[in-house]
């Protein structure tokens, strides 16, 4: 970083930074993204760019960053660009293999932890974990419990076993497998996913950050509900009685998720809205209710 008047000091750089953003149509939050961007080319914080906002960043630094903006004004997430997302109160490595978590996914992990006391020694599930968001939370937030988190991809599990290193977490086991596949014949107090849940039609598939996450990790059969009537069933087989299973859906799904956990023997069954106020977990309790079981 220099003070010369070689270059374009922070402040103009993220101005214009802005502007390009908006001409690119990316008018959600510009100036974010462009802070965002500039601090990692920077390998500073956000921070600095305020407390520093004359300084001229080094020619290589100005160099990757333009390269960064030019890729964010063609639709790629941010959270691919910097190879992470903040989420919870951790900092978590991402990548195009994985889903990026989102602050509603917060919702679930907040009714997981209502459900399971401060000082529980439970066997908790985390099915489809992804970057591991969910479960490295829960097993943040409650040290004693034991985490078991699966996902379909060897990638993803590669990355979220990184994360729970980097962070020193230690009470999770990482397990191949779709769904309840890898689980055997254990059993958990607690079984929680955020699996698939968007339908094939969606235009959402087309617009924004969905373009460049993975399909897999979005889409679910015709009606966006196949993933989630697969989680459903199978996880009886692997809740404790009583147990519960957490599910994050669709907003518009409010009613046919807790119709699915009704049908298949649920008990208990609640819908929550997350900050926007938007139905997104709905989640039942399983009695082992042998009536329902194939």
């Amino acid at each position: 970083m220099t003070n010369n008047q070689a270059g374009t000091h922070i402040k103009n750089v993220l101005l214009d930074a802005e502007r390009q953003l908006r001409t690119a149509g990316l008018h959600e939050c510009p100036q974010l993204d462009a802070e965002i961007l500039l601090a990692h080319a920077l390998g500073q914080t956000r921070t600095f760019l305020r407390t520093w906002p004359e300084r001229i960043p080094e020619p290589a630094h100005a160099t990757q960053f333009r390269t960064l903006l030019a890729r964010r004004c063609q639709g790629e997430p941010v959270a691919y660009l910097t190879g992470k997302r903040d989420f919870w109160d951790m900092t978590l490595t991402v990548s195009p293999h994985t889903l990026i978590p989102r602050p509603e996914t917060e919702t679930l992990v907040e009714l997981a932890l209502e459900k399971i006391p401060p000082d529980a020694r439970w066997r908790i599930a985390d099915l489809g974990t992804g970057s591991g968001a969910i479960a490295l939370a829960i097993a943040r937030e409650r040290p004693h419990c034991q985490i078991v988190a699966t996902d379909i991809s060897p990638v993803a599990l590669s990355i979220a076993r990184d994360n729970a290193t980097r962070l020193k977490i230690n009470n999770i086991r990482f397990t191949e497998g779709r769904w309840c596949k890898p689980l055997a014949s254990e059993h958990f107090e607690i079984i929680v996913s955020n699996p698939p849940y968007v339908h094939p039609a969606d235009p959402h598939l087309q617009q924004g950050d969905l373009r460049f996450e993975p399909l897999t990790a979005l889409q679910s059969g015709p009606d966006g509900l196949t993933d989630i009537r697969t989680i459903c069933t199978e996880a009886r087989q692997h809740l404790c009685s009583p147990g519960w299973l957490l599910l994050e859906h669709g907003y518009e799904q409010g009613t046919a998720v807790p119709t699915i956990l009704r049908e298949l023997g649920y008990q208990q069954v609640q819908t929550e809205r997350d900050l926007a106020q938007n139905d997104r977990v709905s989640l039942g309790n399983w009695t082992g209710n042998i009536e329902f079981l194939p």
